[in-house]
């Protein structure tokens, strides 16, 4: 209609992800933590996380999630903090259930079969009275993929572990969970990604720097 003024075509935001991996504790390294309850994050983990709180204090952090385990909740209260947020337990993205292997040697369990299983073809390894790392690889995207449908638009971080963050990565970039052990994630390490209506993209990865490029609106769906 002549006079009209043309309305101004509005695109979706996109939503981001952000994963962070728990700081460290005094079992990170020779031991397998896996689900063993009591232990917190040392003080080298205390200053790591306090670090990744400061690096995410900028951005606009609309929740955070946690794994319901000590270290990862204490490194997520270091971000929440930032914000004025409480932290919320997301059981989805909990550490493998490794079984039997929970609160071993690193060094023993690498003299096993299993292990070469792990490393080689983890898409078919199974632990002892645990999970298998194709059953974790698809409840954490399950539960990712809910966090994203309940947040359309927002920053979300979400506080995990180094192997349900790995098996994240994969999915989400269409690498095969049997090449999942290339992929390094680092203590207090960010992986962010952002999903729009066009597709997801991985804007980091296992990164301990700066993150100003998080800092926008998370761009339209046509500058994407």
């Amino acid at each position: 209609m002549a006079g009209t003024a043309k309305a101004k075509k509005t695109h979706p935001r996109s939503t981001r992800l952000v994963l962070a991996r728990h700081a460290v504790t005094a079992q990170t390294g020779p031991l397998l933590s896996g689900r063993k309850e009591g232990i917190d994050l040392s003080e080298d983990g205390q200053r790591q996380a306090k670090a990744l709180g400061e690096r995410l204090a900028d951005l606009p952090v609309a929740v955070v999630y946690a794994s319901p385990i000590e270290r990862t909740t204490q490194t997520a209260q270091a971000v929440a903090a930032h914000h004025g947020l409480e932290v919320q337990a997301l059981p989805g993205v909990l550490e493998a259930d490794y079984g039997e292997w929970t609160g071993q040697k690193l060094a023993d369990l690498a003299k096993t079969d299993l292990w070469k299983v792990v490393q080689h073809t983890p898409s078919r390894a199974a632990f002892p009275g645990g999970e298998s790392l194709a059953a974790m690889q698809a409840r954490m995207v399950a539960a990712l993929d809910a966090v994203v449908l309940d947040h359309s638009g927002d920053l979300v971080v979400v506080v995990s572990h180094a192997d349900p963050i790995k098996a994240a990565i994969a999915h989400y970039t269409g690498v095969h969970l049997d090449l999942f052990q290339r992929i390094v994630v680092s203590p207090a390490s960010v992986t962010a990604f952002q999903f729009g209506t066009h597709g997801i993209a991985m804007l980091k990865c296992n990164d301990t720097g700066g993150l100003d490029e998080l800092k926008g609106s998370g761009g339209e769906e046509a500058q994407q």
